[in-house]
């Protein structure tokens, strides 16, 4: 059994298409893509925002929360092309988590290990 790895991509909500064609280019064919807000080095925007009940102040920026696996041998061309492709410059523009993956199972089949990616 090959080795994989679990990516944690969070992002610009602009970026997601962009993001999509890269997954899909190096053959990741399945996400989990969550709506975030979330606050970095930037800060967040400092608003206050009226809601029933008060004044809050909101310092949190829209974010996509994207949950993909992949096999160990295509993660450092994959980061290259994130990387190349959403950056920016500016603080936001997202981070990418790599995390070492056991095992996986498709429950639908039992498939185990780099059959269930």
């Amino acid at each position: 059994m090959l080795t994989m790895k679990k990516l944690e991509i969070i992002i610009r909500p602009e970026n997601l298409e962009t993001l999509k064609q890269i997954l899909s280019a190096h053959g990741v064919s399945g996400m989990t893509l969550l709506s975030a807000m979330g606050a970095g080095n930037q800060h967040g925007e400092k608003d206050v925002t009226q809601l029933q009940g008060g004044n809050f102040h909101i310092n949190l920026l829209p974010k996509i929360y994207i949950i993909t696996y992949v096999k160990d041998i295509s993660i450092n061309d994959l980061l290259v092309d994130i990387h190349e492709s959403l950056t920016t410059g500016d603080v936001g523009d997202g981070k990418v988590v790599v995390s070492a993956l056991e095992d996986a199972m498709r429950i639908r089949t039992g498939e185990r290990g780099e059959k269930a990616l």
